[in-house]
């Protein structure tokens, strides 16, 4: 009976430091935001962005407006920053720049 005790009160320690470092590591993410313009002619190529962009590492929301060739991008500054992401996008064949003072 005792060794269950001290099973139970050793799982209880491990979940509640789990538990707290798991709070720590969300307390660091800072989220930013950029703007591209970006070579978007038609659906496809919009769709092939908002197909491949939300899998790059830190990001967390994108949008897109083919209209006005723009791609919106909210992402984890300690994971990635605008230049990686604007890479990703040229690796997807198109011309990509930052669109300064555009980013809420």
């Amino acid at each position: 009976m005792k060794i269950i005790k001290v099973f139970f009160s050793v799982v209880v320690f491990l979940l509640a430091i789990a538990h707290v470092s798991a709070q720590d590591k969300k307390g660091n993410d800072k989220i930013a935001e950029v703007v591209f313009s970006v070579s978007m002619d038609c659906h496809n190529c919009e769709q092939k962005v908002k197909k491949n962009i939300p899998f790059e590492k830190g990001v967390k929301d994108l949008n897109t407006n083919l209209e006005k060739q723009l791609v919106t991008v909210k992402y984890e500054t300690n994971k990635t920053d605008k230049a990686k992401l604007q890479k990703s996008i040229e690796k997807l064949g198109f011309t990509c720049e930052e669109v300064k003072g555009q980013a809420k």
